[in-house]
Protein backbone atom coordinates (compact mmCIF):
# COMPACT_ATOMS: atom_id res chain seq x y z
CA UNK A 1 0.00 0.00 0.00
CA UNK A 2 1.34 3.39 -0.92
CA UNK A 3 2.00 5.82 1.92
CA UNK A 4 -0.31 8.35 0.32
CA UNK A 5 -3.27 6.08 1.00
CA UNK A 6 -2.78 6.31 4.77
CA UNK A 7 -4.32 9.29 6.56
CA UNK A 8 -3.55 9.97 10.21
CA UNK A 9 -6.78 8.37 11.44
CA UNK A 10 -6.20 5.29 9.30
CA UNK A 11 -2.65 4.93 10.59
CA UNK A 12 -3.81 5.21 14.20
CA UNK A 13 -6.57 2.65 13.70
CA UNK A 14 -4.17 0.28 11.94
CA UNK A 15 -1.59 0.56 14.72
CA UNK A 16 -4.28 -0.03 17.37
CA UNK A 17 -5.43 -3.18 15.60
CA UNK A 18 -1.87 -4.45 15.09
CA UNK A 19 -1.17 -3.90 18.79
CA UNK A 20 -4.50 -5.48 19.68
CA UNK A 21 -3.77 -8.56 17.60
CA UNK A 22 -0.30 -9.21 18.97
CA UNK A 23 -1.05 -8.27 22.58
CA UNK A 24 -4.37 -10.12 22.49
CA UNK A 25 -2.67 -13.25 21.22
CA UNK A 26 -0.03 -13.02 23.93
CA UNK A 27 -2.44 -12.49 26.85
CA UNK A 28 -4.60 -15.37 25.59
CA UNK A 29 -1.50 -17.55 25.39
CA UNK A 30 -0.46 -16.54 28.91
CA UNK A 31 -3.96 -17.09 30.31
CA UNK A 32 -4.10 -20.59 28.87
CA UNK A 33 -0.54 -21.62 29.69
CA UNK A 34 -1.21 -22.72 33.31
CA UNK A 35 -3.98 -25.11 32.21
CA UNK A 36 -2.68 -26.31 28.85
CA UNK A 37 -2.87 -30.09 28.69
CA UNK A 38 -5.34 -30.42 31.56
CA UNK A 39 -8.75 -31.98 31.13
CA UNK A 40 -11.78 -29.83 31.94
CA UNK A 41 -12.15 -31.69 35.25
CA UNK A 42 -8.47 -31.08 35.93
CA UNK A 43 -8.85 -27.37 35.24
CA UNK A 44 -11.79 -27.12 37.63
CA UNK A 45 -9.96 -29.07 40.28
CA UNK A 46 -6.99 -26.72 40.08
CA UNK A 47 -8.80 -23.40 39.60
CA UNK A 48 -12.37 -23.89 40.79
CA UNK A 49 -15.65 -24.33 38.86
CA UNK A 50 -15.05 -21.21 36.75
CA UNK A 51 -11.51 -22.21 35.81
CA UNK A 52 -8.86 -19.49 35.49
CA UNK A 53 -10.46 -16.05 35.52
CA UNK A 54 -7.22 -14.10 35.26
CA UNK A 55 -3.46 -14.61 34.94
CA UNK A 56 -2.06 -17.47 37.00
CA UNK A 57 1.50 -18.75 37.45
CA UNK A 58 3.06 -20.77 34.63
CA UNK A 59 6.74 -21.43 34.06
CA UNK A 60 7.38 -19.92 37.48
CA UNK A 61 5.63 -16.57 37.04
CA UNK A 62 2.27 -14.96 36.27
CA UNK A 63 1.70 -13.73 32.75
CA UNK A 64 4.39 -15.84 31.10
CA UNK A 65 3.95 -16.77 27.45
CA UNK A 66 4.73 -19.93 25.52
CA UNK A 67 6.54 -20.77 22.30
CA UNK A 68 3.41 -19.67 20.41
CA UNK A 69 4.05 -16.04 21.30
CA UNK A 70 7.77 -16.35 20.67
CA UNK A 71 7.13 -17.69 17.17
CA UNK A 72 4.45 -15.09 16.49
CA UNK A 73 6.96 -12.33 17.22
CA UNK A 74 9.53 -13.88 14.92
CA UNK A 75 6.85 -14.14 12.23
CA UNK A 76 6.38 -10.36 12.48
CA UNK A 77 10.15 -9.87 12.32
CA UNK A 78 10.31 -11.96 9.15
CA UNK A 79 7.48 -10.04 7.49
CA UNK A 80 9.12 -6.68 8.26
CA UNK A 81 12.38 -7.92 6.75
CA UNK A 82 10.57 -9.18 3.66
CA UNK A 83 9.09 -5.72 3.20
CA UNK A 84 12.51 -4.10 3.69
CA UNK A 85 14.05 -6.41 1.09
CA UNK A 86 11.64 -5.21 -1.58
CA UNK A 87 14.10 -2.34 -2.13
CA UNK A 88 16.63 -4.86 -3.43
CA UNK A 89 14.24 -6.84 -5.63
CA UNK A 90 14.66 -9.84 -3.30
CA UNK A 91 10.94 -10.28 -2.65
CA UNK A 92 10.10 -13.72 -1.29
CA UNK A 93 8.33 -13.49 2.10
CA UNK A 94 8.35 -17.27 2.83
CA UNK A 95 12.16 -17.18 2.74
CA UNK A 96 12.39 -14.22 5.11
CA UNK A 97 9.86 -15.76 7.50
CA UNK A 98 11.79 -19.05 7.40
CA UNK A 99 15.01 -17.24 8.29
CA UNK A 100 13.17 -15.65 11.20
CA UNK A 101 12.03 -19.08 12.40
CA UNK A 102 15.62 -20.29 12.26
CA UNK A 103 16.56 -17.35 14.50
CA UNK A 104 13.82 -18.50 16.89
CA UNK A 105 15.22 -22.05 16.77
CA UNK A 106 18.58 -20.68 17.92
CA UNK A 107 16.90 -19.24 21.02
CA UNK A 108 15.84 -22.76 21.96
CA UNK A 109 19.36 -24.08 22.32
CA UNK A 110 21.59 -21.01 22.87
CA UNK A 111 22.17 -19.58 26.35
CA UNK A 112 21.53 -16.06 25.12
CA UNK A 113 22.03 -13.69 22.17
CA UNK A 114 25.07 -14.40 20.02
CA UNK A 115 26.70 -11.10 19.04
CA UNK A 116 28.54 -12.85 16.21
CA UNK A 117 25.29 -13.36 14.29
CA UNK A 118 25.20 -10.17 12.25
CA UNK A 119 21.74 -10.88 10.81
CA UNK A 120 20.06 -11.14 14.21
CA UNK A 121 18.64 -7.62 14.27
CA UNK A 122 17.17 -6.35 17.51
CA UNK A 123 14.51 -8.97 18.25
CA UNK A 124 16.94 -11.86 18.57
CA UNK A 125 18.90 -9.76 21.08
CA UNK A 126 15.99 -9.85 23.54
CA UNK A 127 17.21 -12.11 26.34
CA UNK A 128 13.73 -12.99 27.64
CA UNK A 129 13.06 -14.88 24.41
CA UNK A 130 15.85 -17.37 25.20
CA UNK A 131 13.61 -19.64 27.24
CA UNK A 132 12.13 -22.92 26.12
CA UNK A 133 8.38 -22.69 26.70
CA UNK A 134 6.88 -25.95 25.56
CA UNK A 135 7.53 -25.80 21.81
CA UNK A 136 5.78 -28.49 19.80
CA UNK A 137 8.08 -31.18 18.47
CA UNK A 138 7.14 -30.32 14.87
CA UNK A 139 8.50 -26.79 15.34
CA UNK A 140 11.79 -28.04 16.75
CA UNK A 141 12.30 -30.61 14.00
CA UNK A 142 10.96 -28.37 11.24
CA UNK A 143 13.52 -25.68 12.03
CA UNK A 144 16.36 -27.99 13.00
CA UNK A 145 18.15 -27.43 9.67
CA UNK A 146 18.25 -24.83 6.91
CA UNK A 147 15.97 -26.71 4.54
CA UNK A 148 12.72 -24.80 3.99
CA UNK A 149 9.56 -26.87 3.82
CA UNK A 150 7.16 -26.00 0.99
CA UNK A 151 3.62 -27.05 0.02
CA UNK A 152 5.15 -29.46 -2.49
CA UNK A 153 7.69 -30.81 0.01
CA UNK A 154 6.42 -29.99 3.50
CA UNK A 155 8.18 -30.77 6.74
CA UNK A 156 6.50 -33.21 9.16
CA UNK A 157 3.64 -34.34 6.86
CA UNK A 158 1.74 -35.97 9.73
CA UNK A 159 1.90 -32.98 12.11
CA UNK A 160 -1.69 -31.81 12.80
CA UNK A 161 -1.33 -29.78 16.00
CA UNK A 162 -2.11 -26.06 16.22
CA UNK A 163 1.40 -24.64 16.63
CA UNK A 164 1.64 -23.37 13.05
CA UNK A 165 -1.83 -21.86 13.31
CA UNK A 166 -1.01 -20.12 16.59
CA UNK A 167 1.92 -18.25 15.03
CA UNK A 168 0.01 -17.16 11.90
CA UNK A 169 -1.90 -14.07 13.05
CA UNK A 170 0.78 -11.72 11.62
CA UNK A 171 -0.02 -12.77 8.06
CA UNK A 172 -3.47 -11.29 8.58
CA UNK A 173 -1.90 -7.91 9.37
CA UNK A 174 -0.99 -7.52 5.69
CA UNK A 175 -4.12 -5.52 5.01
CA UNK A 176 -2.98 -4.37 1.58
CA UNK A 177 -2.91 -7.96 0.30
CA UNK A 178 -5.79 -9.85 -1.23
CA UNK A 179 -7.26 -12.51 1.13
CA UNK A 180 -6.31 -15.36 -1.21
CA UNK A 181 -2.65 -14.27 -1.09
CA UNK A 182 -2.76 -14.00 2.70
CA UNK A 183 -4.05 -17.57 2.87
CA UNK A 184 -1.36 -18.78 0.47
CA UNK A 185 1.46 -17.11 2.40
CA UNK A 186 0.24 -18.51 5.72
CA UNK A 187 -0.03 -21.98 4.16
CA UNK A 188 3.47 -21.79 2.68
CA UNK A 189 4.98 -20.73 6.00
CA UNK A 190 3.01 -23.33 7.98
CA UNK A 191 4.39 -26.15 5.81
CA UNK A 192 7.85 -25.22 7.00
CA UNK A 193 7.04 -27.23 10.13
CA UNK A 194 3.54 -28.70 9.73
CA UNK A 195 2.85 -30.67 6.59
CA UNK A 196 -0.62 -32.09 7.23
CA UNK A 197 -3.42 -30.25 5.36
CA UNK A 198 -5.44 -29.86 8.56
CA UNK A 199 -2.57 -27.93 10.13
CA UNK A 200 -1.55 -25.70 7.26
CA UNK A 201 -5.08 -24.96 6.06
CA UNK A 202 -6.09 -24.04 9.61
CA UNK A 203 -3.18 -21.59 9.62
CA UNK A 204 -4.33 -20.15 6.30
CA UNK A 205 -7.95 -19.84 7.40
CA UNK A 206 -6.96 -18.15 10.66
CA UNK A 207 -4.81 -15.60 8.81
CA UNK A 208 -7.76 -14.78 6.53
CA UNK A 209 -9.98 -14.22 9.57
CA UNK A 210 -7.49 -11.82 11.16
CA UNK A 211 -7.04 -10.06 7.81
CA UNK A 212 -10.76 -9.33 7.44
CA UNK A 213 -11.11 -8.15 11.03
CA UNK A 214 -8.12 -5.84 10.58
CA UNK A 215 -10.04 -4.25 7.70
CA UNK A 216 -13.03 -3.58 9.92
CA UNK A 217 -15.27 -6.42 8.72
CA UNK A 218 -17.42 -8.60 10.97
CA UNK A 219 -16.35 -12.03 12.11
CA UNK A 220 -19.43 -13.55 10.45
CA UNK A 221 -18.45 -12.01 7.12
CA UNK A 222 -14.83 -13.08 7.24
CA UNK A 223 -15.82 -16.62 8.23
CA UNK A 224 -17.83 -16.90 5.02
CA UNK A 225 -14.83 -15.65 3.03
CA UNK A 226 -12.52 -18.14 4.69
CA UNK A 227 -14.92 -21.00 3.95
CA UNK A 228 -15.13 -19.94 0.30
CA UNK A 229 -11.34 -19.80 -0.06
CA UNK A 230 -10.89 -23.14 1.69
CA UNK A 231 -13.34 -24.85 -0.66
CA UNK A 232 -10.79 -24.73 -3.49
CA UNK A 233 -8.06 -26.41 -1.42
CA UNK A 234 -7.50 -30.18 -1.37
CA UNK A 235 -7.89 -31.60 2.14
CA UNK A 236 -9.99 -28.70 3.37
CA UNK A 237 -12.95 -30.68 4.73
CA UNK A 238 -11.80 -31.11 8.34
CA UNK A 239 -11.10 -27.37 8.65
CA UNK A 240 -14.31 -26.41 6.86
CA UNK A 241 -16.35 -28.73 9.08
CA UNK A 242 -14.69 -27.38 12.21
CA UNK A 243 -15.44 -23.76 11.30
CA UNK A 244 -19.05 -24.63 10.52
CA UNK A 245 -19.36 -26.36 13.90
CA UNK A 246 -18.03 -23.20 15.54
CA UNK A 247 -20.67 -21.07 13.86
CA UNK A 248 -23.43 -23.52 14.75
CA UNK A 249 -22.27 -23.72 18.38
CA UNK A 250 -22.47 -19.95 18.71
CA UNK A 251 -26.25 -20.38 18.70
CA UNK A 252 -26.06 -22.89 21.53
CA UNK A 253 -23.32 -25.15 22.76
CA UNK A 254 -19.96 -24.93 24.51
CA UNK A 255 -16.31 -24.71 23.60
CA UNK A 256 -15.83 -28.14 25.14
CA UNK A 257 -18.27 -29.67 22.67
CA UNK A 258 -16.07 -28.45 19.81
CA UNK A 259 -12.86 -30.07 21.01
CA UNK A 260 -13.27 -33.84 20.93
CA UNK A 261 -9.52 -34.32 21.09
CA UNK A 262 -7.30 -36.67 19.16
CA UNK A 263 -6.15 -39.91 20.78
CA UNK A 264 -4.02 -38.78 23.66
CA UNK A 265 -4.36 -34.97 23.84
CA UNK A 266 -6.45 -31.95 23.07
CA UNK A 267 -7.47 -32.02 19.42
CA UNK A 268 -5.86 -30.99 16.16
CA UNK A 269 -5.45 -27.57 14.56
CA UNK A 270 -8.99 -27.55 13.18
CA UNK A 271 -10.51 -28.38 16.58
CA UNK A 272 -8.40 -25.69 18.21
CA UNK A 273 -9.37 -23.07 15.65
CA UNK A 274 -13.05 -23.99 16.05
CA UNK A 275 -12.93 -23.39 19.81
CA UNK A 276 -11.23 -20.01 19.35
CA UNK A 277 -13.71 -18.89 16.70
CA UNK A 278 -16.69 -20.01 18.77
CA UNK A 279 -15.43 -18.07 21.79
CA UNK A 280 -14.78 -14.95 19.72
CA UNK A 281 -18.30 -15.16 18.27
CA UNK A 282 -20.02 -15.37 21.65
CA UNK A 283 -17.66 -13.12 23.62
CA UNK A 284 -19.35 -10.32 25.56
CA UNK A 285 -15.96 -8.60 25.79
CA UNK A 286 -12.31 -9.61 25.50
CA UNK A 287 -11.87 -11.04 29.03
CA UNK A 288 -15.08 -13.06 28.70
CA UNK A 289 -14.01 -14.49 25.35
CA UNK A 290 -10.55 -15.41 26.63
CA UNK A 291 -11.90 -17.07 29.75
CA UNK A 292 -14.17 -19.21 27.59
CA UNK A 293 -11.30 -20.01 25.23
CA UNK A 294 -9.02 -21.48 27.88
CA UNK A 295 -11.63 -23.30 29.97
CA UNK A 296 -11.84 -26.57 28.06
CA UNK A 297 -9.89 -29.78 27.75
CA UNK A 298 -7.98 -28.93 24.59
CA UNK A 299 -4.83 -26.91 23.91
CA UNK A 300 -5.75 -23.98 26.13
CA UNK A 301 -2.74 -21.80 25.38
CA UNK A 302 -3.30 -22.13 21.63
CA UNK A 303 -7.06 -21.49 21.83
CA UNK A 304 -6.39 -18.52 24.09
CA UNK A 305 -3.82 -17.13 21.65
CA UNK A 306 -6.08 -17.58 18.62
CA UNK A 307 -9.13 -16.08 20.31
CA UNK A 308 -7.08 -13.18 21.68
CA UNK A 309 -5.72 -12.36 18.23
CA UNK A 310 -9.21 -12.38 16.72
CA UNK A 311 -10.68 -10.15 19.42
CA UNK A 312 -7.67 -7.85 19.37
CA UNK A 313 -7.88 -7.40 15.59
CA UNK A 314 -11.63 -6.80 15.89
CA UNK A 315 -11.59 -4.26 18.72
CA UNK A 316 -8.03 -2.87 18.90
CA UNK A 317 -5.72 -2.59 21.88
CA UNK A 318 -7.98 -0.40 24.04
CA UNK A 319 -10.42 -3.30 24.49
CA UNK A 320 -7.77 -5.51 26.12
CA UNK A 321 -7.85 -5.90 29.93
CA UNK A 322 -5.29 -3.50 31.34
CA UNK A 323 -4.67 -5.53 34.50
CA UNK A 324 -3.76 -8.60 32.44
CA UNK A 325 -1.50 -6.58 30.17
CA UNK A 326 0.33 -5.16 33.18
CA UNK A 327 1.53 -8.67 34.08
CA UNK A 328 2.26 -9.83 30.53
CA UNK A 329 5.77 -11.08 29.94
CA UNK A 330 7.58 -9.22 27.17
CA UNK A 331 4.94 -6.53 26.82
CA UNK A 332 7.44 -3.75 25.92
CA UNK A 333 8.97 -5.94 23.21
CA UNK A 334 5.56 -6.80 21.76
CA UNK A 335 4.55 -3.14 21.67
CA UNK A 336 7.84 -2.11 20.05
CA UNK A 337 7.56 -4.80 17.39
CA UNK A 338 3.90 -3.98 16.71
CA UNK A 339 4.73 -0.31 16.24
CA UNK A 340 7.67 -1.16 13.99
CA UNK A 341 5.39 -3.31 11.83
CA UNK A 342 2.80 -0.56 11.57
CA UNK A 343 5.53 1.95 10.71
CA UNK A 344 7.03 -0.30 8.04
CA UNK A 345 3.67 -0.95 6.42
CA UNK A 346 2.66 2.72 6.35
CA UNK A 347 6.01 4.50 5.84
CA UNK A 348 8.41 1.83 4.61
CA UNK A 349 10.14 3.71 1.75
CA UNK A 350 10.83 6.67 4.03
CA UNK A 351 12.60 4.37 6.49
CA UNK A 352 15.00 2.57 4.19
CA UNK A 353 14.63 4.01 0.70
CA UNK A 354 17.08 6.33 -1.09
CA UNK A 355 16.07 9.28 1.13
CA UNK A 356 15.77 7.26 4.34
CA UNK A 357 14.89 9.25 7.45
CA UNK A 358 15.70 6.40 9.87
CA UNK A 359 19.24 5.19 9.13
CA UNK A 360 19.15 2.74 12.05
CA UNK A 361 16.25 0.79 10.54
CA UNK A 362 18.51 -1.55 8.57
CA UNK A 363 20.42 -2.32 11.74
CA UNK A 364 17.17 -3.32 13.42
CA UNK A 365 15.99 -5.26 10.37
CA UNK A 366 19.01 -6.26 8.26
CA UNK A 367 18.31 -7.18 4.67
CA UNK A 368 20.53 -10.25 4.97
Amino acid sequence: MATALWGRAEQQDFRSRVRGTLLGSAIGDALGAPVAGLSLDGIRAAHGPAGPTGPAPAHGHRGTVTASTQLTLFTVDGLIRAHVRRDTGGWHPPTDVHRAYLRWAATQHDWGPDERRKDNGWLAQEEWLYARRGPERACLTGFADDTRGTPDQPKNPTARDAAATARSAPFGLLVGWEPSLVLQLAVECATQSHGHPTAYLSAGAFAVLVHGLMRGETLDAVLQRALALLAARPGHQPVTDALRRAVAAASGGTAESLSPGSPGEGGDAADTLAVAVHCALVAEDVPHGLRLAVNHGGDSSATGALCGALLGALHGETALPAAWLAELEGRPTILELADDFALEMTQGPALHGPAASAPGWLTRYPRG
